[in-house]
């Protein structure tokens, strides 16, 4: 996580450094001018305390009281850092709320926003910031796999869950051993339409993630256009895309799978049970569109798992 910690103004560095210890393994840390630091892990968040005005003596603590406090200086050097000195560069990003920074992880800002003509123009005064960050779990899909594949042919698959449970961590790996293939099953073209730079986490249109040797990625392109777009130039046996919804997103789905393609999605849901109630879900429920529904959830301690369903909701694990 070097990548992170170089972007913390110098004197802060020893605190982030703090923060990716082994156990507590953090998913995001909080930046917000005036506000207490915070790191959050897997089950629990945590706040930077410095001792003795002294940064490199500093420690993580639960308790927010007596925590260091967010600068606005120290905002300003980080996006200045984050961004290559070019905060310019990234304007079309920024205006979406986010960008993605070297080693693929994600930073998601608030400000005030300016509006044109009722359209988000740009961002200014950012005074709040969430290092989202990128980590590969090499492997962690390899079970769920098995029950979405059948020999050479792969079922059409959504991956549901609340929001941050790792639906995309798995939908990459998915791709990534998909693409790759193994010693009994070949490799297969995979499409990926990364509207939100969150599964290959490209940096300057580089994927920062590994998805395969057989993977093209769109980066930031809407879904709707870009399944239609891939389908077009790249001939994919499957085409990945991360949190469906639209309207246009589920009318691209059906062109796709009319096309021969396979189709590997995500979307939120909070219980199994929600897909009925969506209206455009439940026409795919009807004409059994998909085959396989994989609903991850969290346990106590913060462990991911997950519950395979066919076509019919019917529980396979």
């Amino acid at each position: 996580m070097e990548e992170i910690i170089e972007v913390f103004p110098g004197k802060l560095r020893a605190l982030c450094r703090q923060g990716f210890r082994e156990e507590i393994e953090p998913e995001e840390i909080r930046l917000r001018i005036g506000q207490p630091v915070m790191v959050l892990g897997k089950t629990e968040e945590y706040f930077w305390k410095i001792e003795n005005a002294e940064p490199e003596q500093g420690r993580l603590t639960k308790r927010a009281e007596g925590a260091y406090l967010w600068r606005e200086e120290d905002m300003k050097e980080i996006l200045s850092r984050m961004s290559q000195y070019s905060m310019y560069a990234l304007e079309e990003e920024i205006r979406r709320g986010f960008f993605t920074m070297q080693g693929g992880h994600r930073i998601g800002i608030v400000g005030k926003v300016v509006c044109e003509q009722g359209k988000i123009a740009a961002m200014r005064n950012i005074n709040g910031v969430n290092i989202r960050i990128a980590r590969e779990k090499k492997g962690c899909a390899r079970k769920m796999l098995s029950y979405i594949k059948e020999g050479e042919e792969i079922h059409n698959t959504l991956i549901l869950s609340p929001p941050g449970v790792g639906k995309t961590t798995m939908l990459r790996d998915c791709i990534r051993m998909l693409s790759n293939g193994d010693e009994k099953t070949a490799g297969k073209k995979v499409g990926v339409v990364d509207e939100r730079s969150e599964i290959a986490a490209s940096f300057q249109g580089i994927p920062q993630n590994d998805l395969g040797i057989r993977t093209d990625v769109l980066d930031c392109c809407p879904k709707a256009e870009g399944m239609r777009l891939l389908l077009r130039s790249m001939s994919p046996q499957i085409i990945a895309v991360d949190e469906l919804g639209s309207r246009e997103d589920y009318q691209a789905v059906e062109e796709v799978l009319h096309c021969g393609c396979r189709i590997l999605g995500t979307m939120h849901v909070g219980r199994i049970e929600e897909l009925k109630e969506k209206i455009y879900l439940s026409s795919w429920l009807e004409h059994g569109f998909f085959e396989r529904f994989v609903f991850l959830q969290k346990n106590r301690e913060g462990e991911r798992q997950f519950g395979v369903y066919d076509e019919k909701l019917q529980l396979l694990c």
